[in-house]
């Protein structure tokens, strides 16, 4: 009897990695097993730069609070447990847009918590 192999399966798996690695230079879009190793290396670096984002986004946003802080006389430190101290829930992220964007709105913000 001969052996059985699926290869409707096996094909659909292959044809998924190979859609995947489209774009890729050289051997990396159209060999199989040079495709599935890059497009497993992608897939891990897109899963690690996920969180790696995130920590970026703060970074940057502490960075311009910071900024616009120090031009209105204070240090980031000191404007974020003054803000926790009067309840004023703005993240950093806001905080970060009005100190680019919007400095007399920011530049409000950190005259209502330095009294």
């Amino acid at each position: 009897m001969p052996r059985s192999v699926n290869h409707v399966a096996s094909r659909k798996r292959r044809k998924k990695i190979m859609k995947l690695s489209r774009g890729y230079f050289g051997a990396r879009s159209n060999v199989w097993t040079v495709a599935k190793n890059a497009v497993e290396k992608g897939l891990v670096y897109a899963y690690r730069d996920r969180k790696n984002k995130k920590r970026a986004f703060r970074r940057l946003w502490i960075a311009r609070i910071n900024a616009g802080a120090r031009l209105n006389g204070t240090t980031y430190s000191k404007l974020i447990h003054a803000l926790k101290e009067a309840n004023i829930d703005l993240n950093r992220k806001v905080l970060a847009d009005l100190a680019m964007n919007h400095p007399e709105t920011f530049k409000a913000v950190v005259a209502s918590v330095d009294k």
